[in-house]
């Protein structure tokens, strides 16, 4: 079972709500709007992605590591490796 099992309906909304975003991006675009106007929102769609992607890191360390320590030491090293790994990605972006 996934980490992020119990937090699944919150995250689908908030991606629903980027994906809503994105799209009035897309028109805002298509319409000429103000380059800053548009940065604005790329901004504000950003941020949401950084939030959605922080509590999947959080829900991960907090169960699959934990889970994974609680069965072995090399598990958790594992474990523990793909969530440096992510932050890693994260931080790059």
């Amino acid at each position: 079972m996934a980490g992020y099992t119990g937090s699944k309906d919150d995250y689908l909304k908030r991606l629903r709500r980027i994906e809503g975003q994105v799209r009035g991006v897309q028109k805002m675009v298509d319409s000429d709007t103000y380059c800053i106007d548009i940065l604005t929102q790329v901004s504000a769609i950003t941020k949401a992605l950084q939030a959605v992607s922080l509590g999947l890191l959080e829900d991960h360390v907090s169960h699959c590591v934990v889970d994974a320590a609680r069965e072995s030491d090399e598990a958790a090293q594992e474990k523990v490796r793909e969530a440096s790994e992510a932050i890693a990605r994260l931080v790059r972006s």
